[in-house]
């Protein structure tokens, strides 16, 4: 990047933090967890109501009158439920909580005369009304299939948490039960009937009531998640897009990953004076951008200033992925917030490449042997092809992929052909002298995106598992031959993270530290594709451009990385195929509808 970085002139900078949880909150919270674990235990364990730790237990939210095992194990997983909402400040886990407090209080000192649980209650109600302003975070998107997760997990716990109900009364159960036995005694239970296990005395009510409050539980927060109001994820609408299509068309070449904010799936908050935007998506509660943010530098503080309002009003954690080095300054800059090197973007110049030359034989001895083998390739515009083999390509780009669901997020467009990508490339090969497949003679396919006017960045690699070895090498290489005629004069390749460790850990002389980590990369490597994407960008000799995640504070660090294994693809917690609700059909942005937004801007 050229140039420095503006900052803010004529006026004090305020320091935006991000949305870590306050005092309150967090005291709170825990509080509740607290609450909820003795609220469980006395509900569970028969020795733990017997200890010194009976008279405590007594006195908390839901442990009282003849029901007191089983409304204590309800008000115990009810607060460990409202405890996580409570510690994001979520205004509905507050309404439940100062709903759920008062409600025992009143029942302790009808039922008991329980002046000390009222004082408890109290004590935790007291914070929650006086300091209400901290818990105004709004809902995450949701969707009803929330429910149904919900039943599954809930249903599942209730199983376990059912069992060890059932066995902790080991010496006053009559005979022998079998495993088997216990857990029909548990499934009969959830759902309000009495099982093959039998007891002595009064246990046998207080194991029925336990499994039937556990049952009622998981019914009635399914019911609840069925029927609330849904609050899906937000997606990139026309008029968003074609603001976006202005945006780029004008400052486009900053970034090599600005396309991909044209992702449908994604959301976008503008700057106050709209020559700046972010884009995100929220994945288990992190709001994730991607890349540097799209538009004039000079207006990049007001569209993160958004950003950051966006994550405090949900309550969301904020990270962005990918950014570039002048990108990471601003961001780190505006907010307070921190960065960490991710790894290296792979970036080619075409005036500087060439297959001469000892570094390069093994890429020209491998294109030369499927060329000779009788493969060919086109590398064209999207615009350029007609309608019919662009259906082929997606379908064949659909079929080739190796997992069921689409990789990428950072640097993955999501789609191919749509009429308003035609200045995207496509580089195919071909070999005729094969039997034709279901696709012809396509072999292999490569995708780019726009990168500014001259540049293009690598979208996708997709491949016949048929064909020879070696088809990405040759896409890459005719794809970089055939730029100077498309104006193209650089080409983005892939991510490489922690390349640099990759590469001096490899080195002599290097540290017992650096080969460690370097060991562990490679070991990791096996499940992802560290080492093989780094090794396959160095076939190229491209020159390397730094990637940082940003990020508010180092504990937040492993949640941010999940949900950026979520995002990109490699962790899926999406219900299985056969249950999920049918995806609406992409929505095509027409020329008519980009030109419309560049008009109005």
């Amino acid at each position: 990047m050229s140039g420095g970085v503006p900052g803010r002139t004529g006026r004090t900078r305020r320091v935006l933090r991000g949305p870590s949880p306050e005092a309150v909150p967090t005291l709170v919270a825990r509080a509740c967890t607290l609450v909820g674990l003795l609220d469980v235990a006395a509900g569970v364990f028969p020795r733990f109501r017997h200890s010194r730790m009976h008279a405590l237990a007594e006195v908390l939210p839901g442990a009282f009158g003849p029901f007191a095992a089983a409304l204590s194990l309800s008000a115990g997983v009810l607060l460990l439920l409202l405890a996580h909402g409570l510690r994001r400040r979520k205004r509905r886990a507050w309404r439940a909580a100062v709903l759920l407090l008062p409600a025992g209080a009143a029942a302790q000192f009808a039922y008991r005369h329980s002046v000390i649980g009222v004082v408890l209650s109290a004590a935790l109600l007291a914070p929650l009304l006086r300091h209400r302003d901290e818990f105004a975070a709004l809902p995450d998107p949701r969707s009803r299939w929330r429910a149904l997760a919900n039943f599954v997990l809930m249903g599942a716990g209730s199983l376990v948490l059912g069992l060890v109900i059932v066995s902790v009364h080991e010496d006053r159960m009559i005979g022998d039960p079998s495993l088997a036995d216990r857990i029909s005694h548990v499934l009969y239970g959830l759902i309000g009937f009495e099982g093959p296990v039998d007891y002595a005395g009064p246990t046998s009510w207080t194991v029925a009531f336990s499994l039937g409050a556990l049952g009622w539980l998981t019914a009635v927060t399914t019911i609840y998640l069925a029927f609330r109001p849904e609050h899906p994820a937000a997606r990139l609408t026309e008029d968003d897009e074609a603001r976006l299509r202005v945006l780029l068309d004008k400052h486009g070449g900053r970034d090599s990953l600005g396309h991909f904010a044209l992702r449908r799936d994604k959301a976008v908050v503008f700057s106050p004076s709209g020559k700046a935007a972010v884009t995100y998506r929220v994945v288990s509660g992190v709001m994730l951008a991607s890349g540097d943010p799209i538009g004039d530098v000079e207006a990049w503080p007001g569209a993160i200033e958004r950003f950051m309002d966006e994550a405090r009003a949900h309550s969301w954690t904020p990270a962005v992925m990918g950014c570039s080095e002048t990108g990471g300054e601003v961001w780190t800059r505006e907010t307070g917030l921190d960065a960490l090197e991710l790894g290296d973007e792979a970036v080619v110049d075409v005036a500087d490449f060439s297959l001469s030359g000892r570094a390069m034989r093994n890429v020209r001895q491998m294109v030369k042997r499927i060329e000779r083998a009788g493969y060919e390739t086109r590398v064209r515009r999207i615009r350029d092809l007609g309608e019919g083999e662009l259906e082929r390509i997606r379908n064949a780009a659909e079929d080739w992929r190796g997992t069921d669901t689409e990789r990428g997020f950072s640097m993955a467009l999501g789609r191919i052909g749509d009429p308003s990508d035609g200045d995207c490339l496509i580089a195919t090969a071909h070999k005729a002298d094969d039997p034709p497949g279901p696709y012809g003679d396509l072999k292999a396919v490569l995708h780019f995106v726009p990168w500014g006017p001259d540049g293009v960045s690598l979208d996708l690699m997709r491949r016949d598992r048929a064909a020879d070895p070696g088809m990405n090498e040759l896409l890459i290489v005719a794809a970089l031959q055939a730029s100077p005629r498309l104006g193209i004069e650089r080409i983005s390749l892939n991510f490489a993270m922690f390349r640099s460790a990759l590469a001096r850990g490899e080195k002599i002389g290097a540290g017992p530290v650096l080969r460690a980590w370097r060991g562990l990369l490679v070991f990791l490597s096996r499940w992802f594709q560290i080492e093989s994407l780094y090794k396959f960008n160095a076939k190229f000799q491209p020159r390397w451009e730094p990637r940082f995640v940003v990020y508010a504070s180092s504990r937040d660090l492993p949640r941010i990385g999940f949900a950026a294994m979520q995002a990109e693809g490699f962790v899926n917690l999406a219900l299985p195929r056969v249950l999920r609700r049918r995806a609406p059909a992409p929505r095509p942005c027409t020329h008519a509808a980009a030109e419309r937004g560049v008009r109005a801007a």
